[in-house]
């Protein structure tokens, strides 16, 4: 059996913290002389309770080493419980919000996807609006493909953590001083600067970064591109060390892939409805970020750009942002390994015996490594079809429904289709739907292989 204690102890901590967490929501809208703060104050204080429940019935733990089972039974455990008690402001102050859309919404913005159920965000109290910026949870780049893309100019190990946090709150504050300064309001600067760094998507207004066309557009774009680059990166150029930066193999292929994109929609979209330019470009260049970076704002009504557009969108979105960065989806680096594996599959066709080793950036590729990645793109493709067909029997029809667990997956945020259409959010969808993409969330950031790992009777087994 596996000692769950250490497990509960560190859930219970974070839940310590989340409630805490909680106050600065129900402190805002207190002072604003809204009931509302009474709902933060409920769920903080019995996300409290739980918390410290917790830590100290299991604090005997404390200093003991996770072992391999322990770490994928916390990491699944924080992915599913943490988000139960971060819905609880939802579920209690929302309007008409039901204890499962309360959840998906606390899903969403924790693995951050950006995708809502909720409408009249422009009405919402501050605090609530707060509440879902807060929640986007984008410190995730610790997490790498187990391959060395980094090279050596690092500072030390211990170090690394803390400049990473000091990389991610300086863009972070940047982000937010620099949608003051174009006139946003200090809660639509606060709450989209967090969800930008973080690639989560919330916004406090319904229509999102429509509300800010021209020089939020160009601007939101930006921080999209460097929210979803490799933090390590920044890392090494702060500690004087520019080379890795422009010499990135998968950074170079992330701005390529993403401007060819750009170029080859906007030009379509030009040529074929005689737009005009600088518009077309600037709702192409935003909305295409938006995806690919998986952060989910939008600008314009991206379903109405036709067939082409939307099948552009549904690869970049496949493809996603860069390894070691707050992005989901498939990630540039596994695209580039995966693509390198097929082409030397093909080779070996017309030469079997040749040893032909898949190299990235000059350096061989592991077998491992390769091993990973290509079972992480299968289950990954295969995840979407199986939840896809699976949610059309729910009653949803077939666009909608592939597209919302790609998004679901990707933590993309952004849904095509008539369901969504209505009101560029999930509202619509019935609960079985919402349900699935709650799963949906979890598993792409946890990943498919963690899962199957939990449901093996042999995990259980010492």
């Amino acid at each position: 059996m596996v000692d769950i204690r250490p497990v509960a102890y560190v859930i219970g901590r974070i839940l310590i913290v989340l409630a805490i967490l909680m106050l600065a929501p129900a402190i805002i809208d207190w002072r604003a002389g809204l009931l509302n703060a009474y709902d933060f104050l409920a769920s903080a204080a019995l996300t409290g309770v739980v918390g410290v429940s917790l830590s100290l019935s299991t604090g005997n733990a404390l200093g003991r080493a996770l072992d391999t089972r322990q770490a994928y039974l916390l990491t699944a455990g924080i992915w599913m419980v943490v988000p139960f008690f971060a819905a609880l402001p939802f579920y209690l102050g929302a309007p008409g919000l039901s204890l499962l859309n309360a959840y998906f919404e606390a899903v969403s913005g924790i693995t951050t996807t950006g995708a809502s159920v909720i409408t009249g965000l422009d009405a919402l109290p501050v605090g609530m609006n707060l509440w879902r910026g807060m929640r986007v949870g984008g410190m995730q780049f610790f997490r790498t493909e187990g391959f060395d893309t980094f090279g050596k100019a690092l500072p030390r190990a211990t170090d690394i953590a803390q400049q990473l946090v000091i990389v991610y709150t300086g863009l972070t504050i940047a982000c937010i001083a620099t949608y003051l300064a174009i006139g946003m309001s200090t809660l639509d600067a606060v709450v989209h600067g967090f969800a930008t760094i973080a690639t989560g998507g919330f916004s406090p207004s319904d229509r999102s970064f429509a509300k800010y066309p021209g020089a939020g557009e160009y601007l939101g774009t930006l921080f999209m591109i460097l929210a979803a680059m490799p933090y390590i990166r920044f890392v090494q150029l702060i500690n004087g060390a520019a080379t890795p930066l422009l010499r990135d193999l998968q950074l170079r292929s992330y701005l390529v892939w993403l401007s060819g994109a750009v170029t080859i929609v906007a030009l379509w979209r030009v040529i074929t409805t005689g737009a005009a330019v600088e518009p077309t470009f600037r709702e192409t260049l935003f909305n295409l970020t938006s995806i690919m970076t998986g952060t989910g704002f939008f600008s314009g009504s991206f379903g109405v750009w036709g067939g082409f557009a939307m099948l552009v969108a549904f690869v970049v979105g496949l493809i996603g942002g860069c390894s070691g960065s707050s992005s989901g989806a498939l990630t540039v680096f596994r695209v580039q390994i995966a693509l390198k594996f097929l082409v030397r599959e093909v080779r070996r066709i017309g030469n079997p015996s040749a040893v032909d080793p898949v190299k990235y950036d000059g350096r061989t590729v592991g077998d491992d490594v390769l091993n990973a990645v290509i079972m992480f793109v299968f289950s990954y493709i295969v995840l979407i079809g199986v939840l896809g067909t699976a949610m059309t029997l729910t009653g949803v029809d077939t666009v909608s429904a592939m597209f919302a667990v790609w998004q679901a997956i990707g933590n993309i945020g952004y849904g095509f289709g008539p369901l969504v259409e209505r009101t560029g959010t999930f509202v619509d969808f019935p609960p079985a739907a919402i349900a699935i993409m709650s799963v949906a969330m979890i598993l792409g950031r946890l990943g498919l292989l963690a899962i199957l790992v939990l449901i093996l009777p042999n995990f259980w087994r010492r």
